[in-house]
């Protein structure tokens, strides 16, 4: 789904819809859908946390639900900076022009489409997004980081 729409790919529709609230398309009941899979949404949705439980209401239990944001977190390289700024320091050299280095992280370019709100952590994904699933898996990959996230709603 999209918020411009409806379009069609091959045999995909894509429907115009606001995921924050879908109540009202007959294509989502509640626990109508054995996967559900959100991908570089959420840091474009104003309310996400509204969409996160739309997704909840609409996957069947035993279901699974997968989300993948943009993300910040502690990568190997910046751990590495960190040591090396530490051996500069037993030398003498001045570290204070590395320390905005050492306390920011990578993370992905500003990208309106349509606005661009929202960077998470490897924890908001397991304790906001997958809040209340079991059978979490989180996995951090590429480069600027993306964390997804995957989880199966339990049986009521």
């Amino acid at each position: 789904m999209n918020l411009d729409g409806p379009h069609w790919y091959r045999d995909f529709e894509i429907l115009q819809a606001n995921a924050n609230d879908l109540s009202t398309h007959p294509r989502f009941r509640d626990d109508s859908f054995d996967l559900v899979l959100c991908n570089a949404v959420m840091e474009h949705d104003r309310c996400f946390w509204k969409t996160v439980a739309e997704i909840k209401r609409v996957t069947r239990p035993g279901g699974l639900i997968g989300i993948g944001v943009p993300a910040y977190t502690t990568l190997p390289l910046e751990r590495r900076f960190s040591k090396l700024a530490r051996m500069f320091g037993r030398f003498g050299v001045p570290t204070r022009m590395l320390d905005p280095m050492q306390a920011s992280t990578l993370t992905l370019r500003v990208h309106n489409y349509p606005g661009d709100y929202y960077r998470f952590s490897p924890q908001a994904v397991e304790e906001v997004f997958l809040e209340g699933l079991v059978e979490k898996e989180l996995h951090t990959l590429m480069l600027p980081p993306r964390v997804i996230g995957f989880g199966v709603k339990p049986a009521q």
